[in-house]
């Protein structure tokens, strides 16, 4: 039979499914989708829930072509690393031309939809945040420097700057706050996690914090970030984008990330540094959902 032929199986959907890695699209277009809200006064109109809508569904496809194309290149770093191993590029499911070849139908149907139907500034961003990601981090800056999570973490933070770009057509200083929010969080975020996989890369030759500078040295960077981080959760309030509502939570979280931080520093196990990866998760995802609150509360 020919390959237009033969009938693609659930198992072939979820392969192509799992190489957009959901979960991280997932909250790449949430936090897209925050910014679209804050730019937008009051309840939405329906042409403007509409143009959310195709922007968030342009920003997923492109996001998701970002983390296919990082799938083909870390391929032989993933096979090596436990949490990794099940990907099909990793485990030689999917070969590399059909998975650049999803990489691009991915990109080039989500820069289409954002030049069409949002707007050129959103197109040429979100594609600028692919480039970052998939190119200049995945390729130059992970396997070079144990500073990749700092400089990459540009890529991962311009979410909510699409989604502000795609409702006004700029870019204002309240996305450039979510963006610094989102850039300080990444790399106690990801640093609590490399501290836990630290074995996966060494064994992959990722010069990550933990394997170059130690555990140590590593913890103490996570303790002075959470601080760091702390002091930029405040700034929506400060600059007058949200209310107390948002202020309280902020407190709150970003106290809860500074203890697990101390005690990380202090005294350190796996299952804490797996305990503070799941914090910090929880951390940007309620404080964004606090701004959404704020927003149409106050």
């Amino acid at each position: 039979m020919s390959a237009l032929s033969t009938p693609v199986s659930g198992s072939v959907f979820r392969q192509f499914y799992a190489l957009t890695k959901p979960r991280v699209v997932q909250l790449i277009v949430f936090c897209a989708l925050i910014g679209m809200v804050l730019a937008v006064p009051g309840v939405p109109t329906w042409a403007e829930a509409r143009l959310g809508l195709i922007a968030c569904l342009g920003i997923w496809l492109v996001a998701g072509a970002a983390a296919a194309f990082n799938c083909i290149v870390e391929k032989g770093i993933d096979a090596k690393m436990k949490r990794t191993a099940w990907r099909p590029t990793a485990k030689g499911e999917l070969n590399d031309r059909q998975t650049l070849l999803f990489s691009a139908v991915l990109c080039l149907l989500g820069s289409g939809l954002l030049y069409v139907w949002v707007n050129p500034l959103t197109m040429w961003l979100t594609f600028a945040t692919f480039i970052g990601y998939a190119v200049v981090y995945t390729v130059i800056l992970k396997p070079l420097t144990p500073q990749n999570i700092v400089i990459g973490g540009a890529s991962g933070a311009m979410p909510p700057v699409l989604g502000w770009a795609a409702m006004t057509g700029d870019v204002g200083p309240e996305a450039l706050i979510l963006f610094l929010i989102i850039f300080l969080w990444t790399p106690p975020h990801f640093w609590a996690l490399a501290l836990y996989r630290v074995e996966d890369y060494r064994k992959s030759g990722l010069p990550m914090l933990p394997v170059t500078h130690g555990n140590e040295f590593t913890r103490l960077q996570i303790f002075l970030y959470t601080f760091i981080l702390f002091a930029a959760c405040l700034l929506p309030f400060v600059y007058g984008m949200s209310s107390w509502i948002y202020l309280a939570t902020a407190v709150v979280l970003s106290a809860g990330f500074c203890l697990y931080g101390f005690w990380l520093w202090r005294d350190y196990s796996d299952e804490l540094a797996r305990k503070t990866f799941r914090f910090s998760l929880i951390h940007l995802s309620v404080l964004f959902a606090a701004l959404l609150v704020d927003h149409y509360v106050l």
